[in-house]
């Protein structure tokens, strides 16, 4: 299997991610910045963690 470690701005965990593809599980992994068009030689697609926009506004809005 070829795995894809998807990037976005703001993401993190993706080095954890692909090294653990890469010591456990042996397989090849590439790392595929959020703009890449061509996700089909990929078997699977992985998204790491991470904190966007979204995360730190939805934690505003929790109640005190």
């Amino acid at each position: 299997m070829k795995f894809a470690v998807l990037m976005f701005p703001g993401s993190n965990c993706d080095i954890d991610m692909y090294k653990a593809i890469e010591d456990c599980l042996a397989e090849p992994v590439e790392y595929v910045w959020n703009t890449e068009t061509d996700l089909l030689k990929y078997d699977a697609l992985l998204l790491p963690g991470g904190f966007l926009t979204g995360t730190i506004f939805g934690l505003v809005r929790w109640p005190a």
